[in-house]
């Protein structure tokens, strides 16, 4: 019984669904929003936890753009250029969100809208 048991359990991460490239980006992702519509939901007493989550989301996003400008990033041209442009202004506006110039809105339509694109299965 014991064996059987093991054999159990040896087998069943082999039945795990592989996680790909895109589905751990849109976890990524995904969390990271997450994070940063809980914390301004709750005004001014979640603003260290949106500061907190804001920097990720900005930590994550020059990942993003070190990937894009990598030689070895076979994406097309044109949306690596797009891709760049979201992380300059993701970067840019992280400041405002943190200098509590600007709320969190575009920062998580951006992610909203990347997250559509990688569950879409564009490239």
């Amino acid at each position: 019984m014991n064996a059987l048991l093991n054999a159990k359990r040896a087998y069943a991460s082999a039945k795990a669904p592989t996680r790909t490239p895109k589905d751990l980006e849109f976890e990524a992702i995904a969390r990271i929003t997450h994070r940063m519509i809980n914390a301004s939901k709750k005004g001014r007493t979640g603003f260290s936890a949106l500061a907190e989550a804001v920097h990720e989301n900005r930590k994550l996003w020059q990942i993003f753009q070190t990937d894009i400008i990598s030689s070895d990033n076979g994406l097309p041209e044109d949306l690596k250029e797009q891709i760049l442009y979201l992380a300059a202004f993701t970067n840019q506006y992280t400041s405002k969100v943190l200098s509590r110039k600007a709320g969190v809105g575009p920062l998580v339509e951006i992610n909203t809208a990347i997250m559509r694109g990688l569950r879409s299965g564009a490239s």
